[in-house]
């Protein structure tokens, strides 16, 4: 039975040791490390979300800003407050929670982020330094997903991974992470040939296409290890007033095969803020001409 990656566990150690170092950054600038969140409309789990990385904001001992504009809000007016949040000395981190309302120009919101702010990564300079393998603003998503792979497994080097998934919030992102990591890496998604025999290849394997429970047991190599980013909420049962949220991943007869793998919930998901609040306080740094933090 494979082993269970804690992603709660680790995150909360995350997010302690980020705590522990916002003091040194205050003693040094007279401030704390500000965060600003932009929500645009009212869809009820992007305010939960958003809820969320603000109590882990303050939790930590930064700054919080939440601004919220209506579901009516013009391109203009979105680009006009992510303008001011650049300009603005106390913010060092800028998100825009996604998505936005259908109107909207997504990519163009997101490519007026300043890129030294840009704590989600999604800016096409972080992506282009990413590439690069220029320090930069990672993605929050992938960059847990390889902290819990370095975690367990040490040094990266050498191993096949796949991921399955290439979006740009996390697939992408993690396969130029993990070629950083020095290993060899595949890119699947719904066009590739022979997906279960892609992914049977692999020494560590990352789910993130957004279909429940579709990497079964068999397409898994005997000690490989999954990393699950996947969240999908089932039909109800009977007797069900909500279905269970399940992965990308079939828990039950992957952690048969596998070394370890992530839970959902419980896994990749608290890695997301974690990482968040680590950006910003990088991100702090840097803008203010300081070293980056020690051990993030």
């Amino acid at each position: 039975m494979a082993a269970v990656i804690d992603g709660k566990a680790f995150a909360a150690g995350l997010r302690e040791r980020i705590a522990d170092a916002v003091p040194a950054f205050e003693a040094a600038t007279g401030r704390a490390p500000g965060l600003a969140v932009v929500l645009v409309g009212d869809d009820p789990a992007s305010a939960v979300y958003v809820g969320s990385k603000g109590k882990a904001t303050v939790a930590a001992g930064m700054a919080s800003f939440e601004h919220r504009l209506p579901a009516t809000a013009t391109q203009a007016e979105v680009e006009a407050l992510l303008g001011a949040l650049n300009a603005d000395e106390v913010v060092d981190g800028i998100l825009l929670q996604l998505p936005l309302p259908g109107h909207l120009d997504e990519q163009a919101a997101v490519a007026t982020i300043d890129p030294g702010k840009d704590v989600d990564g999604l800016t096409p300079v972080s992506a282009g330094r990413l590439a690069l393998g220029i320090p930069g603003m990672v993605p929050c998503t992938p960059y847990g997903c390889l902290l819990l792979l370095q975690d367990r497994l040490g040094d990266l080097s050498g191993k096949d991974a796949i991921v399955v998934g290439r979006s740009i919030l996390v697939g992408k992102p993690m396969a130029q992470l993990l070629l950083g990591a020095n290993c060899t890496v595949t890119i699947a998604h719904s066009r590739t040939r022979d997906l279960a025999d892609a992914v049977r290849r692999a020494d560590i394997v990352v789910a993130a296409v957004g279909r429940a429970e579709m990497v079964k047991g068999d397409w898994i190599k005997p000690g490989a290890v999954v990393i699950d980013v996947g969240i999908n909420r089932l039909a109800p049962a009977d007797g069900e007033t909500k279905g269970r949220l399940v992965g990308d991943v079939d828990y039950a007869q992957v952690s048969a095969v596998a070394d370890a793998i992530t839970p959902v919930p419980g896994g990749v998901g608290p890695m997301t803020i974690a990482c968040l609040l680590r950006n910003t306080l990088v991100a702090a740094h840097r803008r203010t001409g300081l070293a980056d933090p020690e051990g993030f």
